[in-house]
């Protein structure tokens, strides 16, 4: 078996005995005499296996184990497995070993059939555990860590090491889908997990946090002058994979923004580091996008702090810049789900109108047209080009768009209706779509209520 096996015992006839066994089976093995040979030994090595002995003077097996397992929580290392050797037949000790995470427990003097099966199955069962943690922990599409997993290594970097933590978002990302289809959209953001790959070490961190936005763990950046210029390769780089992939025409004003905070200088706690790299990004794409943003730490006067005006007016910023773009709203299920409650909520207490349609899509026989799902996506385009912003549009299924139209009245709606095929029509001529729809229409009466009734049990 092709693994490598380091054996700590301070004896030096059960090292001995140990490595004729193991070589025999074509192991690797490394002997050391003592737990803090281990540790040293550990900072710069990664075997397979640990067979540690537990009766060993000054540092005993269960002090070393716990001095290993604390190296690596605090430099973000896989545990390495470890079956724990003794010559005693104190069945306590057995417990106590196994109670603290060791994965077995062989007695000395070794049998050789249960040492190598028992090596065997261990580091068997190590590889298969390690595999299927660095699959849940992958994000598919870019092959970077996904969310939980890289918000958990970087949260440890964070409170150890000295670096920046970076937050980056793709500047007009949306357009990529909207214009040249989800697929594309796919293309560029592995193109963009290439460009932060090549431009970061091999010890940095990256993990993509959900759409378009990413963030890294930079060891031994500090100042702002190492973010502006990382980030300016990444505009660069990320221009040219665009024009590789959408072509010289290709006319998007795609680029990065970068929000960052500096660890330990700004804090060593992650929720708060992230928070200030957010920011700081935010800040970013109000100054024109592209750009990059470290956090500054500002007095409660330039802040705004404690001054509500001040302040109102900077979430309000906040809150209608950020992802504001023209148009009716497309939403997911859960945002749709969530607006149209509060709407209609709204309606029924102080009075109004509005008209529920739904679009359903399919193909004319025989026709050579647009394949329906590309059709599709032409429609949810036509439909947020065509309807107000204060109109919200939902894809319940591939071929379905359900809209919601507030203040619609039944009388304006044919006006509507048309003005949406019109639209379709001179987007997609014969396209080989046929498109059915159902509408239901809703008027809320102006409630006058009496504060009498509210008080009545």
């Amino acid at each position: 078996m092709n693994c490598w096996i380091v054996v700590v015992d301070d004896e030096a006839l059960s090292l001995t005995n140990a490595k004729n066994l193991l070589n025999e089976q074509d192991m690797r093995v490394s002997c050391l005499r003592s737990g803090q040979d281990l540790l040293k030994f550990m900072a710069k090595n990664e075997p397979d296996l640990i067979l540690l002995d537990i009766l060993m003077p000054e540092m005993d097996g269960f002090e070393t184990y716990h001095a290993l397992r604390q190296m690596e929580e605090e430099t973000g290392r896989k545990k390495t497995p470890v079956i724990f050797l003794t010559g005693s037949e104190d069945s306590e000790t057995e417990r106590r070993g196994l109670k603290i995470g060791a994965s077995d427990f062989i007695r000395k003097p070794f049998n050789r059939e249960i040492l190598i099966r028992r090596i065997y199955n261990t580091v068997q069962n190590a590889k298969t555990i390690e595999s299927l943690t660095e699959e849940a922990a992958i994000d598919k599409l870019t092959g970077f860590l996904n969310k939980s997993a890289g918000t958990e290594r970087i949260a440890k970097l964070c409170k150890t090491k000295t670096g920046a933590l970076l937050v980056f978002d793709l500047d007009n990302f949306k357009l990529v889908n909207d214009l040249h289809g989800h697929d594309m959209g796919d293309q560029v953001l592995r193109a963009f997990a290439a460009v932060i790959r090549s431009n970061i070490r091999a010890e940095d961190v990256a993990a993509r946090i959900g759409g378009d936005e990413f963030m890294a763990f930079c060891f031994g950046m500090t100042d702002e002058n190492g973010v502006a210029h990382l980030t300016m390769r990444l505009n660069e780089q990320l221009t040219k994979e665009a024009k590789r992939l959408m072509g010289e025409g290709f006319d998007i004003p795609l680029g990065i923004s970068t929000g960052a905070a500096m660890a330990p200088e700004h804090g060593q706690n992650y929720e708060k580091l992230f928070s200030l790299a957010d920011g700081a990004l935010y800040r970013a794409k109000q100054n024109g996008k592209h750009g990059a943003v470290v956090y500054r730490p500002e007095s409660a006067e330039d802040s705004g702090e404690g001054d509500p005006k001040k302040e109102l007016a900077r979430i309000t910023k906040i809150v209608e810049e950020r992802n504001d773009v023209g148009g009716a709203f497309l939403l997911g299920m859960e945002q749709f789900s969530f607006i149209y409650r509060f709407i209609k909520r709204y309606a029924m207490r102080y009075g109004g109108r509005s008209v529920k349609l739904l679009f359903v899509l399919s193909e004319e026989e025989g026709a050579q047209g647009l394949p329906l799902s590309d059709a599709a996506s032409k429609f949810g385009l036509c439909l947020q080009d065509t309807l107000r912003r204060s109109d919200m549009i939902l894809q319940s299924k591939p071929n379905q768009f359900f809209l919601f139209l507030p203040q619609l009245s039944e009388e304006d709606f044919p006006k509507v209706l048309q003005r949406i095929l019109t639209a379709w029509e001179a987007r997609a001529p014969h396209s080989g779509i046929h498109i059915e729809h159902a509408a239901e229409f809703t008027v809320h009466e102006v409630k006058i209520y009496d504060p009498a009734e509210r008080r009545k049990p």
